[in-house]
């Protein structure tokens, strides 16, 4: 029996600095031992290990999809003040063509020169300009519509959406669904799918992998510890509240979302959507 088709779209490697574990050359591997056919970088802020994990999926026979997950700044990229500009949201953009990548590309690098606050940030204004090119996914509970959902404002959550897919045009917006065991995500899924039947945005399943197997749980945890200058026994430490952020086969995912085939099947829907070359 051939495993369900899946392809991760929300993927941090080792170049999302001491969050990552995913080292570019053992993602490819998992991957293709998987029998994945396709596979998304997503780190976060910066498109840093584009050439590397580009020219190894190749090698391997493996499509690469190029994205990356921004930062996007609560007000404009230009308001810098504490109180108000502290905590952006995240959001998933994947390279459709080379204009996407260009695209992707040009926010990137305005992120760091214009919109550099504490994160690297894009906002609103850019990217109706650079959405061209482009399919975005709303990410994960950082992202601004599932954070929308968490504070109870269902209506904001919901013309977010309708915004999000104004910005980037029919059958480029996708409301992300994940499940990592947290509680939290269940209550976000429910509503984010009550958005998609009463809008029509499609939804699509992720799993925001920051490692290659559940075994390398730990290996994050110690990441992490290095970024917040923390140790292994501070008790009051950021750190991921489960060991589900790995690299999953088509089977596991699909056992995560019974009631939503479409959300797996439209994995490999995006996938076939994206086609970056380089030339070298």
């Amino acid at each position: 029996r051939e495993m369900a088709d899946f392809v991760h779209l929300h993927v941090h490697s080792e170049f999302s600095l001491l969050d990552g574990a995913c080292r570019i050359k053992d993602l490819i591997a998992r991957v293709k031992a998987l029998g994945q056919t396709a596979v998304a970088i997503t780190d976060h802020g910066a498109m840093f290990g584009v050439y590397d994990f580009y020219t190894q999926a190749k090698q391997e026979g493996i499509k690469p999809i190029i994205g990356c997950e921004v930062y996007l700044a609560p007000r404009t990229r230009f308001d810098k003040m504490h109180d108000f500009d502290l905590s952006p949201t995240h959001l998933i953009l994947l390279c459709k063509d080379n204009e996407g990548y260009k695209n992707l590309s040009r926010l990137v690098s305005f992120s760091y020169t214009e919109g550099f606050y504490v994160k690297p940030r894009v906002d609103i204004e850019l990217l109706k300009k650079y959405s061209k090119g482009l399919i975005c996914l709303s990410a994960c509970l950082a992202g601004k519509i599932p954070r929308l959902i968490t504070a109870g404002d269902y209506d904001a959550a919901k013309s977010a959406a309708l915004e999000f897919a104004g910005i980037f045009g029919e059958g480029n917006f996708y409301l992300e669904l994940q499940d990592h065991n947290i509680p939290e995500q269940k209550h976000v899924n429910r509503e984010l799918l009550r958005i998609s039947e009463e809008t029509g945005i499609p939804v699509v399943a992720t799993n925001d992998a920051h490692y290659i197997e559940k075994k390398d749980a730990e290996i994050q945890d110690v990441l992490l510890c290095i970024q917040t200058n923390k140790t292994v026994d501070d008790a009051d430490r950021i750190r991921f509240e489960t060991q589900e952020f790995y690299i999953k086969s088509g089977d596991e995912m699909a056992s995560l979302f019974p009631n939503t085939p479409e959300a797996i099947g439209n994995t490999v829907k995006i996938a076939s959507m994206c086609d970056v070359s380089f030339k070298f």
